[in-house]
This record gives C-alpha cells, sequence and structure tokens, in this order.
C-alpha cells in the first residue's frame, strides 16, 4: 500500500492508529461550534475543504489520479454512505436533540460486530461483547436523555438515528475493504474521493434545504479549514490506514472514543451544565474502551 503513513504492522499498531483518529475526529464538534455555521454547511465545508487540501497533497507528492473502476465504484459507494450518515444524523437531531441521536448512530458498534462474527468468522470474547454494551451504557449517560421529554415525533427520529447507525457502519465496512488487499490504493486517494463525493452530495441536500452557503466571517473560515484538515484529513488519514488490521468489532469500540472525548472537550471549553451522571457516563465509556482494547489486542484477529 503507497500511503505516507506506514502500513501497521500488527493489530495493535493498527488500533492506535485508529484510536488516534479517533481522538482528532472527537474536536469536531469543538470546530463547528466555533464555525458558526449550520451543522450541514459545517459537514459540506469539512469533506470539500478535506477533499481539496488531499487532493492538493497527492499532487504535491505527484501521487497518480488515476483510480481503477472498481475500486472508484467502491469509493463513490462510500462517499454516499457517508453523505446518509450525515443528512439522516442531522435530521434525528432535529426530531430528537443531540444526546439520543448521537447514541442510536453509534449503534454501528454492534452491526459492526454482528458483520465481524457472521461475515468474516470473528470471535470477540465475552469481555468485548460485555464492554461494548457497557460503553453503550456509559454514552447513554453521558448524554442524559430525558424520555418524559421526547415528543410524538420521537419515533420518526429513532427510526432516522439508527438508519444513520446502519449508513455510518456501511461506510466503514466499505472504506475497510478499499484499503484491504496487496492491490490497494493510497489511504490517500480513496479519503479525497470518497470527501469530494460526500461534499457533492452533501451540497445537493442542502440546496434543496434551501441553506445558505455563506461563511459569516475570517474566524469561522479558520474554524472550517481546521475542521477539515484535522478531522477530515489527518483523523480519517488514519482511521483509514489502521481499519483494515483492526478487527471489525474492536474497530466499532475503539470508534466510541470519539462521542466520549467530544463530552469532555465540550465541558472544558464551553462549560455547559454538567451533572453527575452524565461525568460517570463518559467515565463509565472511556473505561468499557479501555477494557476492550486491552483484552482484544492480545487476541489475534
Amino acid at each position: 500500500m503507497n500511503s505516507a503513513l506506514p502500513a501497521p504492522a500488527t493489530e495493535k499498531s493498527a488500533m492506535m492508529m485508529v484510536g488516534c483518529g479517533a481522538f482528532l475526529i472527537s474536536f469536531s464538534g469543538v470546530f463547528v461550534k466555533w464555525a458558526d455555521v449550520s451543522p450541514m454547511m459545517a459537514g459540506f465545508y469539512r469533506t470539500f475543504l478535506g477533499g481539496l487540501i488531499l487532493l492538493l497533497i497527492m499532487l504535491l507528492r505527484r501521487k497518480s489520479l488515476r483510480i481503477r473502476f472498481g475500486i472508484l465504484s467502491l469509493g463513490l459507494f462510500a462517499g454516499l454512505m457517508f453523505a446518509l450518515d450525515l443528512v439522516l444524523w442531522h435530521t434525528s437531531i432535529h426530531f430528537i436533540g443531540p444526546g439520543l441521536a448521537t447514541i442510536l448512530a453509534n449503534f454501528q458498534v454492534f452491526l459492526l460486530a454482528l458483520y465481524g462474527v457472521t461475515m468474516l468468522g470473528e470471535r470477540p470474547g465475552w469481555r468485548l461483547g460485555f464492554s461494548i454494551a457497557l460503553a453503550m451504557a456509559g454514552l447513554y449517560l453521558l448524554a442524559g436523555v430525558d424520555w418524559q421529554q421526547l415528543g410524538q415525533t420521537y419515533r420518526s427520529g429513532v427510526l432516522l438515528g439508527l438508519a444513520a447507525a446502519v449508513c455510518y457502519a456501511g461506510y466503514l465496512l466499505v472504506l475497510r475493504r478499499l484499503q484491504s488487499g496487496t492491490d490497494a490504493p493510497s489511504p490517500l486517494v480513496n479519503l479525497c474521493t470518497i470527501s469530494l463525493v460526500t461534499a457533492a452530495l452533501l451540497a445537493v441536500s442542502a440546496w434543496s434545504r434551501g441553506d445558505s452557503f455563506a461563511v459569516p466571517n475570517v474566524q469561522s473560515w479558520l474554524a472550517l479549514l481546521a475542521y477539515a484538515f484535522f478531522s477530515q484529513v489527518c483523523g480519517w488519514w488514519l482511521i483509514t490506514t489502521g481499519l483494515p488490521r483492526v478487527r471489525t468489532s474492536l474497530a466499532g469500540l475503539l470508534l466510541l472514543l470519539q462521542p466520549s472525548l467530544a463530552f469532555i472537550w465540550d465541558v472544558l471549553l464551553f462549560e455547559p451544565r454538567v451533572t453527575v451522571v452524565s461525568v460517570c457516563g463518559a467515565a463509565v465509556a472511556l473505561a468499557a474502551i479501555y477494557l476492550g482494547i486491552t483484552r482484544g489486542a492480545s487476541r489475534p484477529p
């Protein structure tokens, strides 16, 4: 695999890459708040600017822009899945709020584990299964969902959130497939293709809703550039490189670092209302992830 990042030799080193990538994308919410644009526009500029940065890197490194049709078709499908995930998740937030929407979208961890067991013959063991369930319980506490405040439209929101989880899981599986095999293209090529396809689809969705593409000021542009560089380029570059060497069930658990750490940055930087329950939820989720990866790393795929 031709990449600026060395291909991980072991699952443990691959886990480090995926974990570091999840750490970087956990700052996404911070950049979105600083950008002061709608979530849909933030997603568009993240993928559009990220795609342009990746394209520039490939040109500077004189990478070939030619892509085989089979790889291109998978890249287009991955971009479609990622765009659908973002659109469905943002729409779900409109119905049921960010807390429950985030929990439902992260049901990808169960879908990835199920795929790994049924299709790839993985044997995650009871400890990893327990860690996944415990991490999701921690996210539930962290989000602070109040079922009494859910309106009659919550069913639609729940279905949209679960659909987002399916699309996110599909995106991760296609991304993993793209980077598997000895003839796999550079993660740069795949990520650039996916980013630009996603940006195009989000632009169409935003235009159909009548959203404005205007960016308020220089600070917003700087925040969007940082969002694109650290989340879409650096974060997903690490995840894309390490993903093929990590079992699907373990990869899903590692990616739960993102919502858990996002809560911590929110508390430290923006000082929202924090409860003992939400703090305990974050601690439980992080402890569960640690429990899963320390056991999972010692078991070969």
